[in-house]
């Protein structure tokens, strides 16, 4: 039987917000986010993939998880790298995009970043030295395959322009 309180919640239509909730809110601000900036992305039928979309960019398509973090206890932000218990390999997908709600910042991640870990820590303050800072709103990573050029169409900032050797990847070294 429902405790008074959930009775009433359930009727007036207010209902907690669960992890469930904040995935599906992660995952619409993603798709707002990502189309913004011109990538097609498409959603997958029913929960039984690996990952959350599919975003196409120019002659490549990625697979991508979407995944948003709660505050740690004494620093930063914590999510993990798992689905159904088991840790993401390349074989599952490409990217882990961790949106930190509270701070409006994303992190696009590659899983070869992970190194077969399965958590993930980041620390959106300037001077940041967290080791997943450097992917901080990296959408270039998806706008510009690692074999060619980037997507004219994806409105992305590109890090290869902003410093170092002209036309260099920062993550491609």
């Amino acid at each position: 039987m429902k405790k008074p309180s959930e009775a009433s919640a359930a009727r007036s239509g207010f209902r907690r917000n669960t992890r469930k909730r904040q995935g599906e809110a992660a995952e619409a601000a993603f798709l707002s986010k990502a189309t913004d900036l011109g990538f097609d992305v498409a959603k997958p039928w029913g929960d039984s993939a690996q990952f959350d979309f599919i975003v196409h960019a120019g002659p490549r398509c990625w697979r991508v998880q979407v995944k948003s973090a709660r505050p740690h206890r004494s620093w930063g932000y914590k999510m993990k790298a798992t689905g159904n218990r088991a840790t993401y390999t390349k074989e599952d997908i490409d990217f882990i995009v961790a949106y930190i709600v509270p701070e409006n910042v994303w992190y696009v991640v590659p899983i070869e970043a992970l190194n077969g870990g399965a958590g993930l820590w980041f620390n959106p303050q300037p001077g940041s030295k967290s080791r997943f800072e450097i992917y901080r709103e990296a959408w270039c990573l998806m706008a510009c395959p690692r074999e060619g050029g980037c997507h004219p169409e994806i409105s992305v900032h590109r890090r290869c322009l902003a410093g170092g050797a002209p036309g260099e990847c920062p993550f491609r070294r």
